[in-house]
């Protein structure tokens, strides 16, 4: 993917300098732990995003299959790197199978939620960084962040704090890294770069501007 400047990037965003990618190795970097209360607090009042507002009666966020393949890209969901996203529609079969749509990266939910804004959208759900002890591995040059799909790992991506464009990547090279924890979000960009982004931020064009 072709370097953006921050303007390009997030138009509301806290831009920080581009990070350097380590040289070649397939041993863990580095591993930071954020210490998150108890797994119940972290899907504890998780509420999705209607159309038309917050709905309190949303449906919960689910451990994806094993077997489970993303609905944009097709791969195996748990055998790639990365950011992971789940999105309920309301009355829709996401590609002929139950709720929810599943995807293997953040910014290919984005992307197929804007593809369907004519379905009624119950709940968007997206790895939070924030409730996971992550690695981060270097492999052929880049640095890969770790995939969680469980029930427990997932938040409601309206309350994340995006990092965007950072020097990780995950299963469709950059992506949008979230945190429910801002500063976690800061520290993030602050070691691997990218912009700050909230919900509202990710936009079409922005969304464009990945997988290029």
């Amino acid at each position: 993917m072709s370097p953006h400047s921050p303007d390009e990037r997030c138009p509301n965003h806290e831009s920080h300098p581009q990070q350097t990618t380590p040289e070649d190795g397939r041993t863990p970097i580095t591993r930071r732990q954020f210490v998150v209360g108890a797994t119940t607090a972290v899907t504890a009042g998780l509420a999705g995003c209607l159309n038309s507002g917050r709905n309190n009666d949303a449906p919960a966020p689910i451990t994806i299959p094993t077997t489970a393949t993303c609905d944009v890209c097709g791969m195996t969901i748990t055998q790639q790197p990365g950011p992971t996203a789940e999105i309920f529609y309301a009355d829709a079969q996401p590609n002929d199978h139950d709720n929810p749509a599943r995807f293997d990266s953040t910014w290919e939910a984005f992307q197929f939620d804007f593809q369907h804004d004519n379905w009624t959208r119950e709940a968007f759900y997206v790895t939070d960084y924030s409730a996971v002890d992550y690695d981060i591995q270097t492999d052929g040059g880049q640095q890969l962040l770790s995939t969680h799909y469980e029930q427990e790992a997932f938040a409601d991506a309206t309350d994340i704090t995006y990092v965007v464009g950072s020097s990780v990547v995950g299963a469709m090279g950059e992506d949008l890294i979230g945190f429910s924890d801002r500063t976690d979000a800061q520290a993030f960009r602050e070691e691997y770069g990218g912009d700050l982004a909230t919900f509202d931020d990710v936009t079409p064009s922005l969304i464009s501007s990945f997988g290029m």
